[in-house]
């Protein structure tokens, strides 16, 4: 069914059919339809980051930026949704075309530019949603906030989903806000770091709950690099890591069709970048933070892989576009197929 489903929406435009599957998944959510799309995923649940997960398999932020379609992502058997970016005001993106397929490599290339109708938006599809699973809310900052100025704008936008979310991940990450991904490195990122961890701090005495914080970051780091930001995740005590987000490499998609766009790269050609940092970042942390990984798992099997390179959760995007909802239970197979830790 999703061959031809698939076959149907690659006739349009990506951002055309794009929006038109998340009306779709967002219409059978509200009818409870979307559950006879596929089969089931096994019952596989996992705590990571104190938080209880119907299996390890969740949605990666991006597909549902304003939190239109929660219901009807979940009923495909994602053991857990996340949300956005969403940043602090309505913003309309980069100019389109801005999305692009590259359906030889299994691959998307995207500058979308945090395209969203703004966290209060969000707030109200996630107050309309019957979801009761584990629910992140991925935010950001707006384009037109200097680099100097972000933290503003994750500690406005983590005030207003904190009582909402299951977890929140800080993108520092997408390579398509310029200068962004700056906020990775050195004083920039401890900065924002202990401004988090204090408004968390705040937050957990207001609302009586701690919501745990996921930095999501970049493929693009050398390793040297990866161990600086895996340190001072630990040291401002987040509470889990996301590996990884696009990248700016062109590995695998030379002399293809739209292969020298603009944006941040994703699916395939990704898989083992992101399994590299996984494995960098897993080595030294060494079970103090845990590891949500994302990035080219395009068959079950690569969801093993993430996990047997010492992730505790995977997530899966461009693999979705390009296979459909039978990955998730593909996904959750081949995890339970891996040989028990310790």
């Amino acid at each position: 069914m999703y061959t031809l489903a698939r076959q149907l929406l690659f006739k349009l435009s990506p951002e055309t059919s794009h929006e038109l599957t998340i009306d779709l998944l967002g219409a059978g959510g509200r009818l409870g339809l979307n559950g006879l799309l596929c089969k089931a995923p096994a019952s596989l649940p996992v705590k990571v980051m104190g938080l209880e997960f119907a299996n390890p398999v969740g949605l990666a932020a991006g597909l549902d930026k304003n939190g239109d379609a929660i219901d009807g992502f979940a009923q495909l058997g994602f053991g857990f949704v996340e949300i956005g970016t969403v940043t602090p005001r309505p913003q309309p993106g980069n100019p389109k075309p801005r999305l692009f397929r590259l359906p030889e490599a299994e691959a998307i290339i995207n500058r979308m530019g945090f395209n969203n109708l703004g966290v209060d938006h969000l707030l109200g599809r996630v107050q309309a949603a019957k979801y009761k699973g584990v629910l992140g809310i991925n935010i950001g900052k707006n384009f037109d906030t200097p680099v100097e100025r972000a933290v503003d704008d994750y500690l406005l936008c983590l005030d207003k989903v904190y009582a909402h979310a299951s977890y929140v991940t800080v993108n520092v990450s997408s390579p398509n806000t310029p200068g962004l991904r700056s906020l990775q490195f050195g004083d920039s990122l401890k900065q924002l770091l202990e401004a988090l961890r204090l408004r968390q701090e705040d937050l957990t005495r207001e609302h009586g709950k701690r919501v745990p914080l996921a930095i999501k970051i970049a493929p693009d780091m050398s390793d040297e690099e990866t161990v600086e930001v895996a340190r001072a995740l630990v040291e401002a005590g987040m509470d889990a890591v996301i590996a990884t987000n696009t990248t700016l490499s062109r590995e695998g998609v030379q002399g293809l069709e739209f292969g020298d766009e603009a944006g941040g790269l994703s699916g395939a050609p990704v898989r083992d970048k992101s399994t590299h940092i996984v494995k960098v970042l897993a080595a030294e942390l060494a079970g103090r933070l845990p590891i949500i990984a994302v990035g080219g798992i395009t068959e079950g099997k690569h969801a093993g892989e993430k996990i047997a390179a010492g992730a505790s959760l995977v997530q899966i995007y461009s693999g979705f576009i390009y296979k459909g909802p039978a990955l998730i239970r593909e996904a959750v197979d081949a995890i339970a197929g891996l040989p028990r830790k310790g």
